[in-house]
């Protein structure tokens, strides 16, 4: 009794230590998924509490106020990167669909609660969240008015037509001179700001065709509300599309690909159509061109069931992309160098990238899987020889699109030999660590599943979505349950079981991102948009003490997380960062009975 005491007064004064903590957010001592588990999945919540040597918390989960089950948590342990005692509590025997709450007692033989929590159990609990997560995309949709019924209260007017686009200095050709006056509607904003931008478009649309390809009978059946509703193709395919033919565009006579479309310096938080600054195409670069002849490449082979005229078009620009890029194998986009010697100076983002032989061996991957043409063949074989020979397993980025092409040999290991079991072994061998890792708190791994080094500028995508999905890949190859139940727990981390206590998607949860680093939501009345992904906890702070961003003093790493506006480092949402969460959340849906 004495212990369960003790037990107490330490979550309470857990509590009160965050309340009154500088700039600290109280989301309460309870960390779990805020949103939902499927019936059969793991099902787990951390507990924080105020010393190492609280006693086992006594955990009670009710619904309609009745006890459906009871059980202590486990001992405490302390999380390696904040030094933070915890403690878990594992509930995956309750399966049945229902409305609960799980609540965190004084004691065994008392009805007073701490905290509690609520939560659901239910058949496709990420539905609506994949949904929201693809209808983010509609959202951004730049050139065109939001409307009724489609804009589901986030009407607003357009912004950026893009018919008026100007030729910078650095793209200037003899057939399109500084100054010429070009038209490139349509697309996406790229993240909280406005601009356009071939290289992460690339990587997003790869990641979104080939979770389409995973996927197939899960997206032709989800339904959007976006304009194109209601068509053959399937809402899914339709909203890509809109970002697909602004890309086209994108493309010069010669075949090369412009690397971003943008103003000269990023326009304030106002609304799109507030918007006033000259827009620029600028400069044309190899990463661009190869991550363009990839995508095409790829839209050509997925939407061939519905739109044939576009795929022989997606085909054709996808070989003069190629083309290009074999002409011109080292033109990076530098963008201090490119300002000295060009005006006007741009200072938006750069996705500079000076390594593109992971751009080139995904173009040829898919170019073959395209054309099955014995060219694409040979240069597909000199990269994945060279892969093989020279490089560690990577996670995909917009950056290092290598995975992308090996992911693709791994899902058509027909059209190739050896290779597919290659490329297995290595994706096993790097998710490894985290299985091992994954039951017991180590000395370097939290209870949340990272290390101090995975709180970086993105980590929630390129660190634990991506981490899912690759999860998910690894089970469809080899049925081992261990990887799905990894790829759930990369989710439990993104819906709040972390150690900020954040649902990191807006919208959802009782503890939701709600203020993110996005234009479109700071200008409009109704506020955040749902659907976004956050970037996440990002221990370098970049935006640290600039534009009012004030961390607490001495926080730690995956702490280093503020839900402010002007966060940028850590609170800004972006394209290729939502196109993960949906495929890890459409991944794991589609698998539930």
């Amino acid at each position: 009794m004495n212990g369960m005491k003790i037990s107490f007064y330490c979550i309470l004064g857990a509590l009160l230590m965050v309340a009154c903590s500088p700039s600290a957010v109280d989301n309460g001592p309870i960390r779990m998924n805020q949103l939902g588990f499927a019936p059969d999945q793991e099902k787990t919540a951390t507990i924080l509490v105020s010393s190492a040597e609280t006693a086992p918390c006594w955990v009670v989960i009710k619904e309609d106020c009745e006890t459906i089950w009871s059980g202590y948590a486990s001992e405490t342990v302390l999380n390696p990167v904040s030094g933070k005692p915890c403690q878990i509590v594992d509930f995956s025997t309750v399966t049945r669909p229902g409305s609960y709450v799980l609540q965190v007692c004084e004691s065994i033989d008392s009805t007073r609660v701490i905290s509690n929590q609520p939560f659901s159990i239910c058949e496709r609990p990420y539905r609506e969240l994949t949904r929201k997560a693809l209808r983010a995309f509609y959202y951004q949709r730049a050139s065109m008015d939001i409307v009724e019924p489609y804009a589901e209260g986030y009407e607003r007017k357009a912004g950026h037509p893009d018919d008026q686009v100007i030729v910078h200095a650095s793209a200037a050709t003899k057939e399109r001179p500084e100054g010429t006056v070009i038209s490139c509607p349509g697309g996406w904003y790229d993240a909280g700001d406005y601009n356009k931008y071939i290289v992460n478009s690339g990587y997003t649309m790869g990641v979104w065709l080939m979770a389409y390809e995973m996927n197939k009978s899960y997206f032709d059946t989800l339904q959007l509300n976006i304009p194109e509703s209601g068509s053959p193709m399937p809402d899914m395919l339709a909203e890509a599309m809109y970002n697909i033919h602004w890309m086209l565009t994108m493309q010069d006579l010669d075949g090369g690909v412009y690397h971003k479309l943008t103003e000269p310096d990023f326009e304030g938080f106002i609304r799109p159509d507030e918007c006033k600054k000259p827009r620029y195409v600028v400069m044309k670069t190899t990463a661009a061109a190869l991550d363009f002849a990839a995508t095409m490449a790829l839209a050509a082979r997925v939407y061939a069931p519905y739109d044939s005229a576009f795929c022989v078009q997606a085909r054709e620009a996808a070989l003069r992309a190629y083309q290009w890029a074999k002409a011109h194998p080292a033109v990076y986009y530098d963008q201090p160098k490119m300002n000295e010697e060009f005006q006007p100076a741009i200072t938006t983002g750069a996705y500079d990238d000076f390594d593109v032989t992971d751009e080139f061996y995904w173009a040829a991957t898919e170019l073959h899987l395209l054309t099955s043409s014995k060219e694409f063949a040979k240069e597909t074989i000199i990269c994945l020889q060279n892969l093989t020979a020279n490089s560690q397993y990577t996670s995909a980025v917009w950056g290092n699109v290598a995975e992308l092409a090996m992911l693709e040999v791994m899902m058509h290991s027909g059209c190739y030999q050896g290779y597919p079991e290659q490329f297995k072994k290595a994706l096993l061998n790097h998710l490894q660590p985290y299985l091992d890792e994954a039951e017991t708190v180590s000395v370097h791994r939290s209870p949340y599943g990272n290390r101090e080094d995975e709180f970086f500028w993105g980590c929630n995508s390129e660190g634990c979505c991506w981490r899912g999905v690759e999860c998910l890949y690894a089970y469809r190859l080899t049925g081992d349950e261990r990887y799905r139940k990894n790829a759930e727990r990369c989710l439990n981390y993104i819906l709040g079981q972390n150690s900020t206590g954040y649902c990191y998607v807006t919208g959802f949860g009782t503890h939701p991102t709600s203020h993110p680093h996005h234009r479109l939501s700071y200008s409009h009345p109704k506020g955040t948009h749902p659907g976004f992904l956050a970037g996440g906890p990002n221990r370098m702070r970049q935006d640290a003490e600039t534009d009012g961003v004030k961390y607490p003093k001495d926080v730690t790493a995956d702490e280093s997380y503020l839900d402010e506006q002007p966060s940028y480092a850590s609170n800004e949402v972006t394209i290729n960062w939502n196109v993960t969460l949906f495929a890890l959340t459409a991944g794991l849906d589609a698998m539930t009975k």
